[in-house]
């Protein structure tokens, strides 16, 4: 609705300043402040005069900003008070420092640590956060002449802090390398829970080489392990032949970094 001069906080008791009356006179001025305001209507009010509360409608109504008595004071009336109740069935703003977590509905754990989200719960923040890295290095020359996959012994374990975080692998470094031509060279990423023995990670990169010169070799897979034991990680090699495959061939700086992330 409109309003003439200052809006009345809605759903909020005002107590309009004090009113002088004027011999002779029904209608006077509401402000709150010294500006004006201007009630819903006259059912959002309660008026005091001479120490008796009116009776909106019969005994004044209100226009605007603009109380008018019933009939005209006179010299020796006195206007006691006037409050705004606000709009009726509209909360309005509440004032600060009033509403409390334990008001809202939202459901999850209401502390400092976490925070309000868009369906109504509450959940800690970090969603792909990176919660630690580890990392190992190795200058050591692997290789094997073996056709089915063997461990190359260099590893790196984390221990994740949820089941729901995942662990970004990364090798990087070192060079794919053989003794012979036409021979591939095969790296996999191998994983292992709490000691319950190597896997796959599932997808892996397969190499051939093409020339006496080592391929540098850089894999990356983002492993989900469910768990909160040790994991432990370390690259495995074969070759095409019974000739010897390297993947870090004239003691290359070979990297293994474990990231968590949080789930």
């Amino acid at each position: 609705m409109a309003y003439i001069g200052k809006t009345p906080v809605i759903g909020n008791f005002q107590k309009c300043d004090s009113i002088s009356v004027v011999n002779g006179q029904a209608a006077y001025t509401l402000q709150v402040g010294g500006a004006n305001v201007s009630p819903q209507s006259e059912n959002h009010m309660l008026v005091s005069l001479n120490g008796i509360l009116q009776a909106p409608v019969d005994s004044f109504t209100v226009s605007g900003s603009t109380l008018t008595f019933a009939s005209n004071l006179v010299t020796g009336d006195v206007i006691d008070f006037v409050m705004i109740l606000g709009n009726v069935l509209d909360l309005g703003v509440p004032s600060d420092n009033t509403v409390s977590l334990a008001k809202l509905t939202a459901t999850g754990t209401k502390d400092a640590t976490t925070f309000l989200r868009g369906d109504n719960t509450f959940a800690e923040a970090g969603g792909g956060k990176v919660l630690q890295v580890v990392q190992n290095t190795t200058t050591s020359n692997i290789s094997t002449n073996s056709t089915s996959y063997v461990a190359s012994g260099f590893t790196q374990s984390i221990t994740p802090s949820s089941t729901s975080n995942k662990i970004l692998i990364q090798l990087s470094g070192g060079a794919l390398d053989y003794d012979v031509s036409a021979l591939k060279v095969f790296c996999a990423l191998y994983y292992d829970i709490n000691g319950g023995g190597y896997s796959a990670t599932g997808s892996f990169t397969v190499t051939k080489i093409s020339s006496t010169f080592g391929v540098p070799n850089s894999q990356t897979f983002l492993l989900s392990p469910n768990t909160t034991s040790v994991v432990t990680v370390q690259p495995y090699l074969k070759s095409s032949t019974t000739n010897n495959a390297y993947i870090n061939r004239d003691s290359a700086m070979l990297t293994l970094t474990l990231t968590e992330i949080a789930g």
